[in-house]
């Protein structure tokens, strides 16, 4: 009877002893907890602090006194906005056809290409700002001054 005694004892000498470790891993855990939540107060603190600082940067309230943009024109759809795919790739290729057959049987294009090209850019394309030429600058430091041409003109033409 004696055995049986010693491993009821050694059997709850083992228990007390994993009721221990597990008491000690909880209070690790609490201890880990504890320090990870002041860790979170401090960064919580450090953020209302960032806050601060950015609202006193925020000039959206002076929005409402500045002047509303000018709207903008609606937005035709353009070829980057259409889609793809067979159907619309054979209605662009027939328009192409349809204004490149009108373009050869133009009589101004059959006379002079190069003068009926020059005249529809001028037409289609904004009228560019002329732009002075830049003074040059001598080793001194003194600017150069261009001479100017009597014979040239504001816009030079693309015919040759």
């Amino acid at each position: 009877m004696g055995k049986t005694r010693e491993k009821a004892e050694s059997k709850s000498n083992r228990k007390l002893d994993k009721k221990v470790q597990f008491y000690s891993k909880v209070k690790d855990a609490v201890a880990s907890l504890s320090a990870q939540k002041s860790i979170t107060k401090k960064n919580s603190k450090q953020q209302r602090r960032q806050k601060k600082k950015l609202k006193a940067y925020d000039l959206s309230a002076l929005s409402e006194f500045l002047p509303d943009p000018e709207p903008k024109a609606p937005r035709k759809p353009g070829p980057q906005d259409v889609k793809v795919n067979c159907k619309s790739r054979r209605k662009i290729l027939l328009r192409e056809v349809q204004q490149f057959s009108a373009v050869l049987n133009n009589p101004d294009f059959k006379t002079n290409p190069r003068s009926a090209m020059n005249e529809h850019l001028r037409s289609t394309l904004p009228v560019a700002e002329e732009q002075r030429p830049k003074k040059k600058v001598n080793k001194n430091g003194s600017k150069k001054k261009k001479k100017s041409k009597a014979s040239s003109t504001g816009l030079m033409s693309m015919d040759m």
